[in-house]
């Protein structure tokens, strides 16, 4: 790994193996979502002048009004995609942001599709992806709540914006079997699970959470 990717100080592979750690103090279990979060270097994520606090356990600004999710919160939304299954399968994201969760993802899955709605932040997130070896994903600008049905239908499919409901077009994109985690409300939000049967779709609402909004249409 080049020195940029290995970090330095706050942000070498030491700080990375805390951050471990502090997912694992609060609950994170799954050995493949911690290998994959280790595996990642979040810091050439976020700006350069944040750099020292990329590990830390906290939501971090992007510009565009958009954040960086907090590391236990993607480590989580992972975690409960893969419980109880071999793997992600065809994955879609909504919502690249700066490129980390999908960049985490892409350690779990070579099948990996994301959208994002702000086409300067999709070209961000191209450039921060590009800098890791090996890493295959497809990105498109689109309205994600739209999903992405010339790909569809997807095993895994995980939001990074709160949907003021559950959008059925993702929910129609699922496979069976499939699992869509996202996070639902307004003022108060909670993570939602929807799980594809061939009885219809089963939700489960866990824990309260904070995300930018889910919003229509491109920028």
């Amino acid at each position: 790994m080049n020195t940029a990717l290995a970090g330095i100080g706050m942000t070498s592979q030491r700080t990375r193996a805390r951050m471990i750690d502090r997912l694992r103090a609060k609950g994170i279990v799954n050995e493949a979502v911690l290998a994959a979060m280790g595996a990642v270097p979040r810091h050439i994520f976020v700006e350069e002048a944040l750099a020292s606090r990329a590990y830390e356990d906290t939501a971090l600004p992007l510009g565009f009004s958009q954040t960086i999710s907090q590391p236990y919160v993607v480590a989580r939304m992972i975690e409960v995609l893969l419980a109880g299954r071999k793997g992600l399968g065809k994955t879609l994201e909504v919502g690249t942001g700066c490129g980390y969760q999908v960049a985490v993802l892409g350690q779990l899955t070579r099948d990996v599709y994301s959208v994002e709605r702000i086409e300067p932040l999709l070209a961000k997130a191209r450039g921060h992806l590009a800098q890791i070896p090996g890493l295959q994903v497809r990105l498109k600008h689109s309205d994600g709540g739209m999903g992405l049905p010339e790909a569809a239908p997807f095993d895994s499919i995980i939001v990074a914006a709160a949907a003021g409901r559950i959008p059925p077009e993702l929910m129609q994109q699922l496979a069976m079997g499939g699992r869509l985690v996202l996070p639902v409300g307004g003022n108060e939000q909670y993570l939602y699970l929807i799980e594809r049967t061939p009885q219809g779709f089963t939700e489960s609402r866990l824990e309260t959470v904070r995300f930018v909004p889910l919003l229509p249409g491109v920028e």
